[in-house]
């Protein structure tokens, strides 16, 4: 399209590229020709943008000198159109994009060139403190100082390396839970996982006076025979969270089997289809919701003999049918034995009927904390409408028990009208459902003075907690982990979690409430005190025994491989003089007289040790099995063991 004679005129001869300036291999942006159509209808603006210089995004390789100043004749109209920028006359639409795409432009270029400049300089630093540092300790054989551009550029791929690692890190532990990222594992040693989780005092002060046999708890179990575990839930004591750990992080050759979607597990014997866990994860709720030691001890017997398998599970008739069966039969048999109600012999009696190890466990909680917690659960709505409270064969009646709230649950309630309910059954909890309830008669109180019924319910409870096969503390999740794996010889995946934040800590309470709970409790106050100074003295028994067991082994590899050393010693010493003795007879006979007296002291020496070692053996081997004998070749066989496990261990 060709140009105006006055539009030519203006612009004058033809623009030519400037001396040494690289001639224009590529064609204009699209907004370029545009601009050059718009300029040819419209003189004045063309030369007016051809003044201002080329327009933005062309090359400046052409020659950009000013036009000769010219006397332009336009019209008002031209003079404002030349005064109006060519980018103002394109499309509203083409604009929009072009100016995004300028400014991106120009936002990348400053990032790029931030980011370049960034780096040089922090390669610059790191190659002037490199230098330094190694100036200083290898002198003048490594000179960083000259480094060339190839170590420049692998300083700076270094560089990047650590920030593209530090990158991925914190993608992929973001968390402070993240082990590589807890820089105190680097700055102070690994600290014992078992210490005080209440953040008390190392260094425990019993108070009460236990036997070696109360202590010790080593419990015989045989996943694959016979014996059960049986979970005695108390509310709001943690007992879910670890109902959970029974069954799903325990390491076990089968495995139960849980379901997504489904609260119960299958738990079942090696090769059999028998379980052997009896908690609320496994069979469900099969004694009634939160079952106490009076319906625990009297149903589970009858419950797994009668129900296994798919009908595991009875109905709640049949549950009032086998309560009721059971007390018949402790109300049949007389009781000539003054200790005939005693847990261990109540024990006994169900093992005998069932042909079973039953074998009870438990987990206990501070009375302030576990009350707290089942204010604010009973708030939120539950009830637990569906426990039982089967003794001696029957529920109680409603005279017995009276209910605390009259509408379908006491949600809302504040907290001075929970305490307030003097038949509820918060109070006292724990001592009530670890007791033997037949003792007082059940729930009627009109059976024996309140203070006499007291005193049998707490010593009932203190005495069925002592027998159980293991009672774990809520307040203390490592500790119980520990005795658990101990007792059972059944080891757990991954360690327990200790929550200091719970439900019940959030609540804000001053001193005359907490008396006040504390009154409310006085027989779970006195139980727990009773349950903590036993748990803490079966954990430092336990770990005291294990340090003795280590120490006495290690003592036993050290006297074993030094029996080792001197038979090798003297054998080698022997054979060398056998040697010489072989070349010259007499000579030797000469120098060494007392040749044969080494080798007979030195083989004494050995049959010692040996001797020593198997004795030990035999003196533990005693101590486990009384009734057994050992004969020379169980004597041999252990001995030859032992030196096979220090071979090992060598």
């Amino acid at each position: 399209m060709a140009l105006p004679a006055c539009a030519a005129r203006a612009l004058g001869p033809p623009l030519q590229p400037e001396r040494g300036a690289p001639a224009r291999t590529t064609c204009p942006r699209r907004h370029s020709r545009v601009e050059a159509e718009l300029a040819a209808s419209r003189p004045g603006a063309v030369a007016a943008s051809v003044r201002a210089g080329p327009p933005r995004g062309v090359s400046r390789g052409f020659n950009s000198q000013p036009l000769l100043d010219e006397p332009l004749k336009a019209s008002s109209s031209l003079a404002g159109a030349a005064r109006t920028p060519l980018f103002a006359l394109l499309p509203r639409g083409r604009r929009r994009r072009m100016h995004d795409l300028r400014r991106r432009w120009d936002l990348g270029s400053l990032c790029r060139a931030l980011l370049t400049r960034g780096l040089a300089a922090l390669g610059h630093s790191l190659k002037h403190v490199l230098g330094a540092i190694f100036s200083k300790i290898f002198g003048p054989l490594a000179s960083v100082g000259n480094m060339d551009e190839k170590s420049n550029k692998l300083l700076l791929a270094l560089v990047m390396l650590f920030l593209f690692a530090v990158i991925v890190l914190q993608y992929v532990c973001p968390g402070t839970e993240c082990q590589l990222l807890r820089l105190q594992a680097f700055s102070s040693p690994m600290p014992d996982p078992y210490r005080s989780e209440d953040e008390s005092s190392a260094r425990f002060v019993p108070r009460y006076n236990f036997s070696r046999r109360d202590l010790l708890r080593k419990v015989d179990f045989d996943i694959k025979g016979d014996d059960l575990i049986v979970f005695l839930h108390i509310q709001k004591t943690g007992g879910t969270t670890f109902g959970r750990h029974l069954v799903r992080n325990i390491q076990l050759e089968q495995p139960c089997e849980c379901r997504v979607g489904q609260k119960k597990c299958t738990c079942h014997r090696p090769g059999k289809r028998e379980t052997w866990l009896f908690s609320r994860f496994s069979t469900g709720w099969s004694c009634g919701l939160h079952a106490d030691w009076t319906e625990l001890t009297s149903c589970v017997p009858a419950v797994v003999d009668g129900k296994r398998d798919a009908r595991l599970r009875p109905s709640r008739w049949r549950i009032f049918q086998i309560l009721d069966a059971a007390s018949k039969d402790r109300r049949g048999s007389p009781n000539t034995n003054p200790g005939a109600n005693s847990p261990s012999s109540t024990k006994a009696r169900n093992a005998s009927k069932s042909g079973k190890n039953f074998h009870y466990i438990t987990i206990l909680r501070d009375p302030v904390s576990r009350y707290l917690s089942e204010w604010r659960h009973v708030q939120r709505g539950a009830t637990w409408k569906a426990s039982l409270h089967v003794c001696d064969g029957r529920p109680p009646t409603s005279e017995e028990l009276p209910s605390c709230y009259t509408g379908d649950d006491w949600s809302g309630c504040p907290l001075k009208e929970f305490m307030d309910c003097p038949y509820n059954l918060a109070n006292n909890r724990q001592v009530r459902m670890l007791s033997d309830l037949t003792l007082v008669g059940c729930y009627n109180l009109s059976v024996m003075p309140e203070k006499q019924r007291n005193k049998v319910l707490l010593e009932s409870a203190k005495s069925n907690l002592k027998h159980m096969a293991f009672f774990g503390l809520t307040e203390f999740q490592r500790k119980t982990q520990y005795l658990f794996e101990k007792t059972f010889n059944m080891n757990f995946i991954s360690p327990f979690t200790q929550y200091n934040t719970t439900r019940a800590s959030s609540v804000e309470i001053n001193e005359e409430i907490q008396k006040r709970i504390e009154g409310l409790n006085f027989l779970d106050m006195e139980l727990y005190s009773y349950a903590k100074d036993l748990f803490l003295q079966r954990y430092q028994f336990m770990r005291q025994k294990e340090h003795q067991e280590a120490r006495q082994k290690r003592q036993e590899q050290r006297k074993f491989l030094k029996g080792r050393f001197l038979q090798t010693h003297f054998q080698s010493q022997g054979q060398s003089q056998s040697q010489s003795h072989r070349q010259n007879p007499s000579q030797n006979l000469s120098q060494n007289p007392n040749l044969n007296a080494n080798q007979n002291v030195t083989q004494n020496l050995i049959q010692n040790l040996t001797q020593n070692s198997s004795q030990k053996e035999n003196r533990e081997s005693h101590k486990q099995n009384p009734g057994q004998e050992q004969s020379d070749g169980s004597a041999s066989n252990s001995t030859n063991d032992y030196i096979g496990s220090v071979e090992k261990w060598r």
